[in-house]
């Protein structure tokens, strides 16, 4: 069963191509959604989706270039942009970074299947026609070598690209294999690693009482409503109520 995610800033597109099909009868599943390209970039790595559907129009990271990030990071994603009639000239930006699908919005019924159905056959066939491949992974993360990793995220935790794919790529690892080993060396998985130093250093912004969305923005994640959901989830308070807290 492949599996698909679906982004879009607004809840109710999403619950309504949830309902549109009939994923089983495809042999599909909803594995997640996103509220925004920055969200999705973040938990994307966990979902490893086959097929994501994303609308063009979003705020802090649109769907052109959520797209040009998952690609490069996931070459054989399948992605199907969403874009009203009067934004097809802006889509066609899409054409040079691999995405090859579009839907015009109000979504159709009749389109979404006959779309997924042609995904589904690329993703058999591709499996089909690939051999066995032995995954090339080193056979150990040297104690130094997750050290070099961690102070590189501990760097670069601004860049609101970095996620568990980006970083194995810039080691030379797969992605799968640096996930489990850093567990093991950390004792926490990849993605709860880089939101502790992004909400570390969101409380000392916090503490010079600097607003949400610069704080968001500095620390990686300019999405302030996925910041928001970081930052409850963290500290167990709103940035505001720990805002007063520290008047």
């Amino acid at each position: 069963m492949y599996k698909v995610m679906i982004i879009d800033d607004e809840k109710s597109l999403r619950n309504l191509l949830k309902l549109t099909v009939n994923w089983n009868q495809l042999g599909l599943e909803v594995c997640g959604e996103a509220s925004s390209g920055i969200e999705a970039i973040n938990i994307i790595d966990e979902l490893r989706p086959d097929i994501v559907f994303v609308d063009i129009k979003m705020p802090f990271m649109d769907g052109i270039e959520f797209s040009r990030i998952a690609i490069k990071q996931y070459p054989r994603l399948k992605i199907v942009v969403l874009t009203a009639m009067n934004e097809f000239e802006y889509a066609r930006q899409c054409v040079g970074i691999g995405v090859k699908e579009y839907l015009t919005k109000p979504i159709v019924r009749s389109e979404v299947n006959e779309t997924l159905q042609r995904l589904v056959r690329e993703l058999d066939e591709s499996a089909a026609s690939e051999p066995q491949r032995e995954v090339n992974e080193r056979s150990s993360v040297s104690y130094g070598g997750m050290n070099n990793i961690c102070t590189f995220i501990k760097e670069n935790y601004k860049n609101s690209e970095i996620n568990l794919t980006y970083v194995a790529n810039k080691f030379g690892f797969n992605p799968s294999y640096l996930s489990r080993k850093f567990k093991e060396e950390t004792g926490m998985s990849f993605i709860d690693y880089v939101t502790r130093c992004r909400m570390e250093k969101a409380l000392e912004f916090l503490r010079m009482k600097t607003a949400m969305y610069i704080t968001a923005k500095e620390v990686g994640i300019p999405d302030p409503n996925y910041f928001s959901k970081c930052f409850k989830k963290y500290t167990g308070k709103s940035y505001s109520e720990m805002m007063k807290e520290e008047a």
